[in-house]
């Protein structure tokens, strides 16, 4: 057959495979049309927030107060910490491995939209004999086949929504692991400072008990001190250098955690500490009076939501399965062949044509198979639900616990003033001979327990806005990346249908505890 023209019947198909480059199914595009709906969210918070300085004032539900948050804290420390923990951390790496697996099945996705053409070169040499002698046959072709499924009832374009869809929750979970990771080592961090501010008060405690071991013996020996006292100088001296060596035990433990989530070397790891003083102090930010506005800065509900998408549109994928498949396929092979060596001759073949495929009879799997996409939206809905009711509780448990603080910590102070000012007043009063030693340890520890009561009440609001941090989104935002994020021409961002764009489109962004 010649191969200089196109037959009939594949000029005539010309228009329908044009038409099926478009949006949707040929004929129509089965399954629920998905519509991202308002979030499940209470009207307002319920936990008390403060009126009055920086606390909580209301940014409108914009991220962009927590998109450098990290940063306020002014803590080059921390910020080597982030950014050395997000290189190692394992939980980020299986994300972005998440990421590239969930664009590999997009660009499947596209390509089933459109034909496939391949090409393939043969030799072949052959004998053959019908009852006389045999003789030789060569034969050298070259062929190009190409085949192209029509999406007549959407099938393929619900498996690109879905895979589309698949690919934002990925990209969404890879920022929620990089906010969970950061969070994690602020909070070891936090740990370790806080822990150091212990040993320092245990340590000033231990060199108080020292001195006035050392003081009481020099009196006992004189014989101004019974030697009950003597006594009990030196174990409050002994006592002080237990609590001592047992807080710098649990530093140095805290200090192994940080080296393991941060991949850094221990020595350089003491080196970064060595000047560090005092429990970090994070800036204060505002969260949104509404709490959907609060909560569509969360990536962990994007990727919910996203899922909640993908499992919708999987169900017209399993839909369309019980409709009528068109396929057109096609080839052409010119071939060159001789006999015994003669010359050579061509003989150039084509042919195309449609194939329609007709589910007549499955003992219902096709049916079962629609039964459990739906079943699995109705489970991603529940997920999608339940993270909303978490993510509110934790956002209200961290504005009880800044509250909380917020009380207690004048209280905190003023009871580590008073027990203070009782401890130097009993001292002065032992060291001038009329006081009571037993007395004066029993103040010891009282002032000792505020302080460190008073340290715990600061470590604990720091917490609370760390705390706060996560449940209100973590900080991620529109014009950061993700790993890859503009191979094969693929963005995350775009919603799976035009008419309908998903709640959380304008949010699928970068958290910023370090570059990446």
């Amino acid at each position: 057959m010649s191969t200089k023209s196109l037959p009939p019947l594949g000029a005539g198909l010309i228009p329908l495979m044009l038409s099926a480059c478009g949006s949707g199914g040929l004929l129509t595009t089965v399954g629920p049309d998905y519509q991202a709906k308002p979030l499940p969210a209470p009207t307002s918070w319920q936990a008390p927030q403060a009126d009055s300085g920086n606390l909580f004032q209301a940014h409108r539900g914009d991220p962009t107060e927590l998109m450098r948050w990290w940063d306020g804290f002014r803590d080059p420390v921390l910020s080597r910490l982030l950014n050395a923990a997000e290189q190692v951390s394992t939980s980020v790496a299986d994300a972005a491995a998440r990421i590239v697996e969930a664009r590999a099945n997009r660009v499947g996705a596209d390509a089933a939209l459109l034909p496939n053409l391949h090409s393939e070169l043969a030799s072949k040499r052959s004998s053959s004999s019908f009852g006389g002698s045999p003789f030789i046959w060569n034969q050298f072709s070259a062929g190009l086949q190409s085949s192209w499924e029509i999406d007549l009832f959407g099938g393929l374009s619900r498996q690109m929504e879905a895979t589309q869809s698949q690919l934002a929750s990925r990209n969404a979970s890879w920022h929620d692991a990089r906010v969970a990771v950061a969070v994690e080592v602020a909070e070891a961090y936090l740990a370790h400072r806080y822990c150091q501010a212990q040993e320092q008060l245990f340590r000033a405690d231990s060199d108080s008990r020292q001195e006035s071991a050392r003081l009481t013996a020099i009196a006992g020996i004189n014989g101004f001190r019974s030697p009950s006292d003597v006594a009990l100088a030196n174990a409050s001296a002994a006592e002080g250098s237990k609590n001592l060596l047992q807080q710098h035990a649990q530093c140095e433990r805290s200090l192994k955690s940080l080296v393991a989530m941060t991949g850094l070397a221990e020595t350089e790891l003491r080196q970064l500490l060595k000047d560090a003083e005092g429990l970090p102090r994070p800036p204060a930010f505002g969260i949104a009076s509404l709490p959907a506005k609060v909560l569509l800065q969360r990536p962990d509900l994007a990727a919910a939501e996203r899922d909640l998408a993908e499992a919708s549109a999987n169900i017209g994928v399993q839909r369309a399965k019980q409709f009528p498949k068109l396929s057109l396929s096609g080839n052409i092979t010119p071939t060159l062949q001789n006999i015994n060596g003669a010359a050579l001759m061509l003989a150039q073949t084509w042919a195309i044509g449609p194939t329609l495929s007709l589910p007549l009879f499955d003992a219902g799997k096709r049916a079962a198979d629609v039964e459990v996409a739906k079943a699995q939206y109705q489970a991603a809905e529940s997920r999608f639900r339940a993270k909303v009711r978490t993510a509110v509780k934790e956002v209200e448990d961290a504005l009880v616990r800044l509250d909380s603080t917020r009380q207690r910590l004048p209280q905190g102070q003023v009871a580590v003033s008073g027990y203070r000012e009782n401890f130097q007043a009993l001292q002065r009063l032992y060291q001038s001979g009329l006081g009571n030693l037993l007395d004066l340890e029993t103040a010891r520890r009282n002032m000792l327990a505020a302080d460190l009561a008073l340290k715990d009440l600061e470590r604990e609001q720091v917490g609370a806005w760390i705390s706060l941090y996560r449940a209100a989104g973590g900080g991620w935002s529109d014009d950061a990346h993700s790993p890859n994020a503009n191979a094969a021409g693929i963005n995350p961002q775009k919603p799976a249908n035009n008419d309908n764009p998903d709640l959380f489109s304008q949010h699928h962004n970068t958290f910023n505890g370090g570059e990446s």
